[in-house]
């Protein structure tokens, strides 16, 4: 009976641990959303914890793609650690905070079926957030004048 629970207890670490994040392949149409979704924004520094007031507006791109919006001038980016399953409606994404009003990278979230007495469906972990923020007119300068600089 001990052999068994070393076995478990091993294969559960040994799912802890991460290599190197395959890209993700989006479909056309999850290519079109997060072009809509980041149209006319810079990027940012990435950002290891989102404050949960900026959290209300989540957009699903696909498994493995959220974002969440702060009005249309600004989006954070983050792409789950191994993906989500089942991350698409009717589900829905349960984040708990402890101890700070903030989502934070490794923050581990779930997927639940709002429909059903037995709602856990997945859990995932969050990554660095990628911001994107809505270009001023001195980042258009900067912009313009870095291309004409040789």
């Amino acid at each position: 009976m001990r052999i068994p629970a070393l076995v478990l207890i091993a294969c559960a670490a040994g799912s802890c641990t991460t290599g190197p994040q395959q890209p993700v392949q989006l479909t056309p149409h999850e290519q079109a959303e997060l072009a809509r979704l980041t149209e006319g924004k810079v990027a940012g520094p990435p950002t290891s914890c989102l404050q949960h007031y900026n959290s209300n507006d989540m957009i699903t791109v696909n498994e493995s793609t959220v974002a969440f919006r702060q009005g249309r001038g600004r989006v954070w980016l983050n792409n789950m650690q191994g993906g989500c399953p089942n991350l698409r409606p009717p589900y829905a994404l349960l984040t708990r905070q402890y101890g700070s009003a903030q989502l934070c990278r490794g923050d581990i979230a779930q997927v639940i079926d709002t429909s059903r007495a037995s709602p856990l469906v997945a859990a995932c972990s969050a990554i660095s957030f990628l911001t994107r923020s809505r270009a001023t007119a001195t980042d258009q300068r900067l912009k313009s004048a870095s291309r004409r600089s040789p």
